[in-house]
């Protein structure tokens, strides 16, 4: 039971139909295409156009999309919608010019965008309304103006710095050379006439055409590889979703290149520790969490990428003997070396989940990788590019490594819970690096620490992360202590650790319970 004296959010509860996203303007607009009889793919894909105005430095159509999406609540099915390196981005090309890693602000970290097509996709296979109608809000976002939100403007005075460099998104987002705040109103016009394009010739306006080539001939000044064929034949593709048994229930992530393979290792690992029981203490709970982050990250770095190009066997890391190997290797009292990841860090992101009148549920997550991402404009467009290629690796023979139209090992990876083969709640974290992690650290509060999900959203979060095993704030000085006892560098976060949007289904009851991160400026709202 919730302690009403504590300040805190409720649950928001309701029948028929809910969204959750990290943002009012995007929960309402969803709600509202529910409410005039859209589904969850038409309320996602609305919410997400809102999201490209109203938190630009975490999402647009310069970036990329996955979905997991279950209809009327049978299993799920997995939307990548990622894109691919330019046909003429060979290693080779990387290590003659002397790079040793793809730059985060360059032409080179744009890898080509692929949420358009998964929308269109998305929309042509489960939707029922017209894009043209779902885009406009957006639109009139974008040509009236969106207001900056509080936590919108809380990263703008660092993000902003990204895009100095470019005049085109820094005349966007600076007024006099300073970032927008609290209220103050962003336009983007040239988007808006890019949506109204993209709305009345579907994906073709977008990767063929003026837009297309406004994109390719921006990149190619900047030193890029990017042809027009790369965009045409930027497509989405259906893939089959991956799952362990958690908890009694069946947790689904998309399959890589995304990382959600590593929060399923995580919670097969976790799977044997009664994290919850009394005699166990908030240090003891963030120890093994950090140990088992530890264990999976190094597994991630060193294995993982786009299968395509580089085929590895999953099922092996999903398997009850890894888990059982990796549980070998943990000390529960003492800390196991640093995890120092030479990946770039990353954690703009936006995720969103729609449950609709019939049962059908989305989980729903699109991303410019880096704070506005490449920081790169596109001149007529106003299409900002996101910078996901940065995290390919410029290193022979690494699985990772740049290559010709080759998908970079992603980290936004929506989940969906289901029990008894129904899927009874969408959810997502935001956050980069912590994604996986924050996974496995919702749904064991979730589900075995029994809180429901705005409670578990709202739970003090941690990450073995750098070398150091980041804390927020509201954990208590004395467990930080303990684990600077086991071999810990403990070090107070500055900035809040991710955000998470969820959605349960009740169906006994009837009833849906959502929940959304305070961190954010978001909420979740149903009737």
């Amino acid at each position: 039971m919730k302690h009403f004296q504590r300040p805190s959010r409720s649950a928001a509860v309701a029948s028929e139909a809910m969204a959750a996203t990290s943002h009012p303007l995007a929960t309402t607009t969803a709600v509202g295409v529910l409410r005039d009889g859209g589904n969850a793919v038409d309320a996602a894909i609305a919410a997400a156009a809102v999201l490209c105005l109203a938190e630009p430095h975490m999402t647009g159509i310069g970036g990329d999309c996955f979905v997991l999406y279950s209809p009327r609540g049978g299993p799920p099915r997995a939307l990548n919608g990622s894109g691919r390196a330019p046909t003429a981005a060979s290693l080779d090309w990387y290590l003659e010019r002397g790079f040793r890693e793809i730059p985060e602000r360059s032409a080179h970290a744009v890898t080509v965008p692929g949420a358009v097509d998964a929308w269109f996709r998305l929309l042509a296979d489960y939707g029922t309304r017209e894009m043209e109608a779902l885009l406009q809000p957006a639109i009139r976002l974008a040509e009236e103006g969106c207001q900056v939100a509080p936590r919108v403007a809380y990263d703008f005075t660092e993000a902003c710095a990204q895009i100095a460099d470019d005049p085109l998104a820094a005349n966007m987002f600076l007024r006099d050379g300073v970032p927008l705040g609290p209220g103050d109103q962003i336009y983007q016009p040239r988007l808006a006439a890019t949506f109204r394009r993209i709305a009345k010739e579907g994906r073709r306006g977008f990767y063929e055409g003026p837009i297309a080539e406004d994109m390719v001939l921006r990149l190619r000044a900047l030193g890029g590889l990017h042809t027009f064929e790369d965009f045409a034949l930027q497509q989405s593709s259906y893939e089959a979703p991956i799952s362990v048994t958690y908890a009694g229930h069946d947790v689904y992530e998309c399959p890589p290149n995304g990382q959600g393979i590593v929060a399923l290792m995580m919670l097969k690992t976790l799977a044997a520790f009664d994290l919850f029981d009394p005699k166990q203490t908030d240090a003891d709970r963030i120890h093994v969490l950090a140990e088992v982050t530890k264990a999976a990250y190094n597994t991630r770095d060193a294995y993982f990428c786009d299968p395509a190009a580089s085929p590895f066997d999953v099922s092996r890391y999903l398997s009850d003997e890894y888990a059982d190997q990796t549980r070998a290797g943990l000390d529960l009292r003492r800390s196991s070396a640093a995890l120092v990841l030479d990946e770039v860090e990353h954690k703009d992101t936006i995720y969103l989940a729609v449950v609709d009148r019939d049962g059908n549920a989305i989980s729903f997550i699109n991303s410019l990788f880096a704070e506005f991402g490449s920081g790169i404009m596109a001149p007529n467009s106003g299409v900002l590019f996101h910078s996901r290629g940065s995290s390919f690796r410029v290193v022979q023979d690494h699985p990772n490594a740049i290559g010709p139209r080759k998908r970079p090992l992603h980290t936004i990876i929506p989940g969906m819970l289901v029990k008894n083969g129904r899927a009874v709640m969408p959810f997502g974290v935001m956050g980069g690096h912590y994604q996986a992690t924050g996974h496995a650290h919702f749904l064991a509060r979730l589900l075995t620490g029994d809180l429901d999900p705005q409670a578990a959203a709202e739970a003090p979060r941690s990450f073995a992360h750098g070398g150091r095993l980041q804390l927020e704030p509201t954990i208590g000085s004395e467990t930080a202590a303990d684990l600077e006892r086991r071999g810990h560098k403990t070090v107070w976060t500055t900035k809040p650790l991710g955000g998470c949007q969820a959605i349960q289904i009740d169906s006994e009851r009837g009833c849906l319970i959502g929940g959304s991160d305070p961190r954010k400026d978001g909420m979740a709202c149903g009737y």
